[in-house]
C-alpha cells in the first residue's frame, strides 16, 4: 500500500510545483507587458483602449487573491491549508491573454477571437473565484447557479466599464448593442461550463 500512495504523493506535489511556477510565472509576464505598456504605449496594443484604467484594473484583478489571503485567508480560510495556486494561476490568465491579445493585435485581426476570449477568459476566471472562495459541498445545481451568479455579474461589470471608459466615445457606438449582448451571453455560457467543470473536478 505504501509503495503505491508514495508516487502518487510524489506526483501531486511535482503538479503543485509546477502549478505553482505557472501562476508566478504568468503574473511576472503580465507585469512586464503593463509596464512595457506604461513606458511605450504605442505599442502596447491598448492604446484607445481604455489603457488607463486596464493599468489599474488588471494588476488588482491579478492580486486580488493573493491580498486577500495575506490580509485574511491564511489564518481563516476553511477550504486551504495551503495558499490555492491552482486558483491564482486561473484568476491571473484571463488578464494576461487579454493584454497578450491586444499587443498582438488579435481582437482587431481574427474576427472569432473576441467571441472566444470572452467565454474562455470567462472561464478561467470563474473557475478560479469557485475553487478560492465556493465551499466544497456544494451541490452540482448549486455550483452551476453561483458559478451563472457570478460570471453574469462579472460580464455585466466589464462591458458597464468597457462603455464608459472607451466605446461611448468610439466608432465601435454603432455595433456596441450587439456585441454586448453577445459578449455577456459567451461570458456567461463560459462561466456555466467552469462552474460544471469544477463540481466534476471536485468530486473525482
Amino acid at each position: 500500500m505504501t509503495t503505491m500512495v508514495a508516487p502518487a504523493v510524489q506526483a501531486t506535489a511535482r503538479t503543485a510545483g509546477w502549478i505553482r511556477y505557472a501562476a508566478l510565472a504568468a503574473k511576472a509576464v503580465l507585469f512586464l507587458l503593463l509596464l512595457t505598456a506604461l513606458i511605450w504605449p504605442d505599442l502596447s496594443g491598448i492604446k484607445g483602449k481604455a489603457s488607463t484604467a486596464r493599468l489599474i484594473v488588471y494588476p488588482v484583478g491579478a492580486m486580488v487573491l493573493p491580498l486577500w489571503w495575506w490580509a485574511y485567508g491564511r489564518t481563516r480560510s476553511k477550504l486551504h491549508r495551503n495558499f490555492p495556486w491552482t486558483a491564482d494561476l486561473l484568476m491571473t490568465l484571463p488578464w494576461l491573454i487579454d493584454l497578450i491579445g491586444n499587443r498582438l493585435n488579435l481582437f482587431d485581426t481574427v474576427p472569432w477571437w473576441d467571441d472566444a476570449m470572452h467565454f474562455v477568459l470567462w472561464g478561467f476566471l470563474t473557475a478560479g473565484v469557485l475553487l478560492a472562495f465556493a465551499p466544497r459541498p456544494l451541490s452540482r445545481g448549486l455550483t452551476a447557479f453561483v458559478a451563472l451568479g457570478f460570471g453574469a455579474t462579472a460580464a455585466v461589470v466589464w462591458e458597464v466599464g468597457e462603455y464608459y471608459a472607451f466605446i461611448r466615445h468610439s466608432t465601435e457606438l454603432q455595433t456596441a448593442y450587439t456585441d454586448t449582448l453577445g459578449d455577456m451571453a459567451l461570458g456567461t455560457l463560459g462561466a456555466l461550463l467552469a462552474g460544471l467543470i469544477v463540481f466534476q473536478a471536485r468530486k473525482s
